[in-house]
């Protein structure tokens, strides 16, 4: 079976149907991914990009973009390889204001028990991320 691996621009026109011409040609990629005529991989990076995309270029509200994306990971020939932890991103960016790699970065850590090194405070408002205590390091 083939295996296609979603670039941005498919999966945003996908998602906003706003072309003409690719988005019924992406729509129709889904369809059969759904018939299980091929399977389509979405990369972290991908959808990181496409975040940045909605947002920056589409104005979508966190909310929107977080439940969109999220739906996809579950969508029948979609292999999300790091599905648990795509989704723990895309709550955490839901329920913040940090950007989509902070959200990443915090559901990777807390997936695996690492703790992030970083100097950004806005993760601490999570209680499952532990941190590096700079203060220590000094």
């Amino acid at each position: 079976m083939t295996r296609y691996r979603l670039d941005t621009n498919v999966l945003i026109r996908f998602l906003t149907h706003d072309d003409p011409v690719q988005s019924p040609q992406a729509d129709a990629l889904f369809r059969e991914a759904e018939a299980g005529r091929c399977v389509l991989v979405l990369d972290a990076i991908v959808l990181v990009e496409a975040v940045w995309v909605l947002t920056s270029v589409y104005k979508q509200h966190r909310q929107k973009i977080a439940k969109s994306l999220a739906r996809l990971v579950f969508m029948p020939g979609i292999r999300c390889k790091e599905a648990r932890v795509t989704l723990g991103a895309l709550s955490r960016y839901k329920q913040s204001d940090l950007d989509i790699v902070d959200c990443f970065l915090a559901a990777q850590a807390a997936a695996e028990g690492d703790a992030v090194a970083t100097f950004d405070r806005a993760f601490r408002g999570w209680a499952d991320v532990r941190l590096w205590d700079s203060d220590a390091a000094a």
